[in-house]
């Protein structure tokens, strides 16, 4: 059995280039020994847990939905919103919630608190990524690469 006590987890922090998207996590599952880069089911294990913290007026990350993942959400403390396809909904401790694959969101803290969540997902190989608003695809497998493209006919390029 491999055992971490979340309180003595180092948190990773990150922010974008202007400071518009900033949050803080803890990755449980991989200090619990999962490899994310890997193809190997045993050592991707079958599920991710992050704790996000997330300061006031900030978001985590950009709107966005993926292909083939699923992602759960428990609100530890705090308040924010969640934009979605329909809009947006308020959320607050103890709220729980979840996006099925090609479902867009984001979550944003409105409060005056940190707002901390448990976010679990599955994280299928092969994952991908599409970002509505800057119309951006980011490819997983097996390496990471961000793409950006106009529609294109199936046969551009190939006669």
């Amino acid at each position: 059995m491999n055992k971490v006590n979340t309180k003595e987890m180092t948190e990773l922090s990150w922010s974008s280039p202007k400071g518009k998207f900033v949050g803080a996590g803890k990755q449980v599952s991989e200090a619990l020994g999962r490899k994310p880069t890997s193809t190997d089911l045993m050592e991707r294990h079958p599920f991710d847990i992050e704790i996000l913290r997330v300061p006031p007026g900030k978001a985590p990350y950009v709107y966005h939905s993926h292909s083939a993942q699923w992602e759960f959400y428990h609100v530890i403390s705090g308040r924010g919103s969640v934009r979605h396809k329909d809009g947006t909904t308020p959320i607050e401790a103890g709220d729980a919630f979840i996006f099925k694959p090609g479902e867009p969101h984001q979550v944003t803290n409105d409060g005056s608190e940190d707002f901390v969540l448990y976010v679990v997902a599955d994280n299928p190989i092969g994952e991908s990524s599409y970002y509505p608003g800057s119309k951006k695809w980011i490819v997983r497998s097996p390496e990471r690469a961000i793409i950006r493209s106009e529609n294109l006919d199936y046969f551009d390029g190939e006669e």
